[in-house]
């Protein structure tokens, strides 16, 4: 099964959100987030909330665990 999440009306070009994204393509949640943290980039925030969201949504509403998942 797969969680869908997306980032919407993001105001920044594509190109240096591809950046960030490319960083934790692969990884679980818990792994991109520790990623994000350190990350030095302003498109760093909107997609670890995107994240911590489709983490949520994907318990709340699928009743996945967190260690199932990973960013894809």
């Amino acid at each position: 099964m797969q969680v869908i999440a997306k980032l919407r009306y993001y105001r920044q070009s594509p190109r240096k959100v591809r950046i960030v994204t490319d960083l934790v393509r692969g990884l679980d949640p818990s792994e991109a987030l520790a990623q994000l943290q350190f990350a030095n980039k302003r498109s760093a925030g909107p997609i670890s909330k995107l994240i911590q969201s489709a983490v949520a949504n994907a318990k709340h509403n699928f009743s996945v665990e967190e260690k199932e998942l990973y960013i894809q």
